[in-house]
């Protein structure tokens, strides 16, 4: 399940980042020093080491985490490896699958966050492959993208401007992709029903069923 979610971040949070990111203290590097073995070849873009990039995707994680669809869709243990990823005209980064481990956690699920939006760039969409072909993603900013670290993407070439986002991974609770999309679809259900207005008699065999689902499910 590709999921992608508007408003992780409000647009004066997301200029502030840009601000802090725009100085000397960023610290931004070539990206292929962090990229394994088998995606060191086609990573060209550049990636933030100094005290603001830490700061940065430090408030970024806090931003996923407390975020209800994000926790509804990842159902997150653990995030890991967050990184402050530029691209700029001319940059990309090959086909490649993301690590299975990383800093000795399992990776789940992969994500990116959008420091600016398309309008600051042009080229340098996600492309992420399944079975029925690529799916491009560029959004605006403030907004994040979660897809299934298995699957194999790029990011496509960089035309013109600069492209900014913090991207990382996620140890699910929950392992399998097909579980997790399931848990998300009940806690629509109950979303829904509870909008409704429905009453505690409809509410808990469906609650009973979400709670016993996770219980199997979950690897705490």
């Amino acid at each position: 399940m590709i999921m992608q979610i508007a408003d992780v971040l409000p647009p004066g949070r997301v200029a502030e980042f840009m601000e802090r990111l725009g100085g000397a203290a960023a610290g931004f590097h070539p990206g292929a020093m962090t990229a394994g073995w088998h995606a060191r070849g086609v990573k060209n873009n550049e990636q933030a080491s100094g005290e603001a990039a830490r700061e940065v995707a430090g408030a970024v994680e806090q931003a996923l985490l407390a975020h209800p669809v994000f926790k509804a869709a990842a159902r997150p243990k653990r995030l890991v490896g967050l990184l402050v990823s530029r691209y700029g005209a001319g940059m990309e980064y090959g086909r490649h699958v993301d690590d299975a481990l990383m800093q000795g956690v399992r990776t789940d699920l992969s994500f990116t966050v959008f420091l600016n939006g398309p309008e600051a760039y042009e080229g340098g969409e996600l492309l992420i492959e399944g079975h029925d072909g690529e799916t491009a993603i560029t959004l605006s900013a403030g907004s994040a993208v979660v897809y299934p670290t298995s699957s194999l993407h790029r990011v496509a070439q960089v035309i013109r401007g600069e492209r900014l986002v913090v991207v990382g991974w996620v140890r699910s609770l929950i392992r399998r992709a097909d579980q997790r999309e399931l848990l998300f679809d009940l806690d629509t259900a109950v979303a829904q029903l509870r909008q409704s207005g429905a009453d505690r008699a409809s509410l808990d065999p469906v609650l009973k069923v979400r709670a016993n689902l996770l219980r199997m499910w979950a690897e705490d």
